[in-house]
């Protein structure tokens, strides 16, 4: 019995997934930078590729101001290098007019022939430093839009932040039935209401299994009053070794150069670091053992150096495999893995896990994807 009602009860798989390191976050030691691990094309397009090798099933493109690339153009250039991985492109909502930003997508879904999917991100913008209930209201309007322009033949919206009338949606109508899957992931009460009310997926950061129950518990509230249900997905680091012994040296090691002082710095330049997911991972830490694990197998050692997730779990093949199917056992049906080097890490994990793992993609398994290219104005519908 899942932890609460969810989508996929009778799925029998799990979309697992990795993490392309756009915003400068790839690392041999944590907190020491490395030019062969810079967010340059050449590196983060490698991953991408060594990830669909590995087997996994869809990659997460982050959203970010940091030393990096901008999250929609990679997704495009990993169109014609990938066959099979799916692309979750992080969407800031407002950076782009709501209008213009549903064809970006649709054009980025036919690329893809079907393989995208959207997180949708509600942080503050470069050198903005807007109230918290303004920037989920944007991000409510943006989704709404965006919902009107893949399923309707107009737009017609009035808001409180956008207003359009009359706009065709020819060059917005997407590859996928519907348009892609929406991921979502925050903690306030705003952010579990525009979840609740709009998204599919609700990712969590890694902590207690009792904490993200409770997570779960109320954002599943949110989403039975407005008779939906949500899958749900983890984002968590992983350290996989032969042994527990060898995983845990090995996160010792990530973090032996670390000069904590760097390590906040760079916490705190991250456009969601004063967020209530961020306090919760802070708080976290406090609470970890003498060697940073806040459960067995849960090392929060990663968030010394990174704002977000910053947890990893640690062990053996066995033991992660274990926690794994606990964590699909609560109703957990995504997860978004990662490490420290990501591209050794995809290695590590892909050849000791992801062989016992089933997987899927969630939007074939939600009938997304059509079989044949659909009749839009960008695959084989009408030219208008």
């Amino acid at each position: 019995m899942t932890i609460v009602p969810i989508t996929s009860p009778d799925l029998d798989a799990a979309e697992v997934s990795w993490f392309a390191a756009l915003c400068s976050d790839d690392y041999q030691f944590l907190g020491v930078p490395d030019g062969d691990l810079r967010s340059s094309w050449d590196h983060c397009s490698s991953i991408v590729k060594e990830a669909e090798a590995q087997g996994f099933r869809n990659i997460l493109c982050p959203s970010s101001y940091q030393v990096g690339q901008d999250t929609l153009s990679f997704v495009a250039g990993c169109a014609p290098i990938t066959e099979k991985i799916n692309m979750l492109a992080a969407v800031r909502c407002g950076e782009m007019q709501p209008i213009m930003l549903a064809r970006t997508i649709a054009t980025l879904d036919h690329m893809l022939k079907g393989r995208l999917t959207v997180n949708i991100i509600s942080s503050d913008f470069p050198g903005e430093k807007a109230d918290s209930a303004y920037r989920y209201q944007r991000s409510r309007e943006v989704v709404e839009i965006l919902k009107q322009a893949w399923t309707h033949d107009e737009i017609n919206y009035a808001g409180e932040v956008y207003n359009f009338g009359g706009l065709t949606t020819d060059p917005a109508k997407p590859y996928q039935t519907g348009g892609p899957l929406l991921y979502f992931g925050g903690y306030s009460p705003s952010a579990l209401q525009l979840c609740g009310e709009h998204c599919d997926v609700y990712l969590m950061w890694p902590e207690t299994k009792d904490q993200l129950a409770e997570r779960m518990k109320a954002v599943h509230a949110v989403a039975d009053e407005c008779g939906r249900t949500l899958d749900y997905g983890l984002r968590v680091h992983m350290i996989v070794r032969d042994t527990e012994a060898e995983a845990q040296e090995y996160a010792d090691y990530i973090v032996s150069k670390l000069d904590d002082e760097y390590g906040r710095a760079i916490r705190e330049r991250a456009l969601d670091s004063t967020s209530l997911g961020v306090a919760h991972q802070s708080k976290n830490r406090d609470l970890a053992d003498e060697y940073g694990y806040v459960e067995p197998g849960l090392w929060t050692g990663v968030g010394r150096a990174r704002s977000g997730c910053g947890a990893a779990l640690v062990g053996s093949t066995d033991q992660v495999m274990s926690k794994i199917e606990e964590y699909q056992k609560m109703g957990i049906r995504a997860f978004i893995f990662s490490g420290y080097p990501h591209m050794d890490e995809a290695r590590h994990f892909g050849t000791r896990v992801m062989p016992n793992l089933k997987t899927c993609s969630l939007p074939e398994a939600y009938g997304r994807v059509p079989n044949n290219i659909p009749a839009t104005p960008l695959g084989n519908g009408v030219r208008r």
